[in-house]
């Protein structure tokens, strides 16, 4: 299976993608004025494809998102979201959940089948205001997040909530579905039971973390799955370098970094000062090298953050540069780099 041309050459069209979790509060709040003129922002500046999903905020990155782009034309943007959660109205909910503040009223259950995707979906294409969304991922499908239950929500979703995809995208609801996920053993199992037209592969294939290179990469290259490219990052690392400024602690996978990622950041760090390069620019820039990638998902939290980000992804970085990065052993040897040797 494998995007259709249209959705791929839209995937291709905008120079970053935007990530929904921090419109959902993620770890701090966002006024919703905010963030629904940063979206109208982004769309003016030319970005074309925007994610969310229910987890964020409960439904408040969705809702945001649904506001801002209501009046747009509806074929001059992609959209996606995820199913995998339903949320359940509960009053007496924490507003602080998950890592975000102050998100709407609801509790989360998990819910891979069939009923389950369908229902999500609806609830979030009422929140988005949209009827047809471009790309649906089954979202946080893998072991670190369902423990001991993995293997019962897996198979739900291989024999239910997969065909339940399949049958959507028949339909014309969803243009292309697959799976959203931090790692790369569940992306593997899941291309094993069936096809997938794209993965959100958050954090795993990075200027700091190419452990979907060996394996997964040239497989989805056969097979005609795109790669989002999610957490460009690695949840701020990579943004903040390894030692941020005011004592805060750098994050990797959403948690303070392991002295030796710290050590590889510093690493990298000391490589791109010494060559005059953004950190920022060059970890923005990497994934897209590799052809199975089809774009760059990053998040923002302000205007300013999200123009900063457009700008480091557009400047141009010397051929040199990305050489001696491989050379010196700063990325895997067989790492494709953006300027063609």
């Amino acid at each position: 299976m494998a995007l259709t041309t249209e959705l791929w050459s839209a995937l291709k069209r905008g120079p970053l993608a935007l990530g929904g979790a921090p419109l959902g509060n993620l770890f701090a709040p966002l006024a919703d004025a905010d963030a629904i003129e940063l979206v109208q922002h982004a769309w003016r500046r030319g970005v074309r494809y925007f994610d969310t999903a229910p987890h964020y905020g409960n439904g408040l990155s969705e809702q945001r998102i649904g506001a801002a782009l209501h009046d747009v034309a509806r074929d001059s943007f992609l959209l996606s979201t995820k199913v995998g959660r339903i949320l359940v109205p509960d009053a007496s909910a924490p507003r602080n959940q998950h890592g975000y503040v102050d998100g709407l009223p609801f509790a989360q259950a998990y819910d891979y089948s069939r009923d389950g995707v369908l229902r999500s979906l609806a609830d979030s294409r009422r929140r988005l205001r949209q009827d047809r969304i471009d790309l649906v991922y089954a979202h946080d499908l893998d072991r670190a997040t369902h423990g001991a239950e993995f293997e019962r929500h897996f198979r739900t979703f291989v024999d239910s909530g997969l065909p339940a995809l399949a049958d959507l995208k028949g339909a014309g609801v969803i243009g292309a579905y697959g799976i959203g996920v931090n790692g790369v053993a569940i992306c593997l199992d899941t291309l094993r039971h069936a096809d997938l037209d794209v993965i959100l592969l958050a954090g795993r294939y990075t200027l700091l973390d190419q452990s979907a290179l060996a394996e997964l990469l040239p497989l989805c290259a056969r097979r005609g799955t795109r790669i989002v490219a999610g957490g460009p990052f690695n949840s701020g690392i990579l943004a903040t370098g390894a030692h941020p400024a005011n004592g805060l602690v750098g994050y990797f996978d959403y948690a303070p970094a392991p002295p030796d990622v710290v050590a590889r950041v510093a690493a990298l760090e000391d490589f791109c000062m010494a060559r005059g390069v953004s950190l920022k620019a060059a970890a923005l820039q990497f994934p897209l090298a590799h052809p199975a990638v089809a774009c760059v998902l990053a998040g923002a939290r302000s205007i300013a953050e999200l123009d900063e980000n457009l700008a480091l992804a557009a400047r141009a970085l010397p051929a040199a540069f990305w050489h001696d990065l491989r050379a010196g052993g700063l990325v895997v040897p067989d790492a494709p780099v953006p300027v063609a040797e």
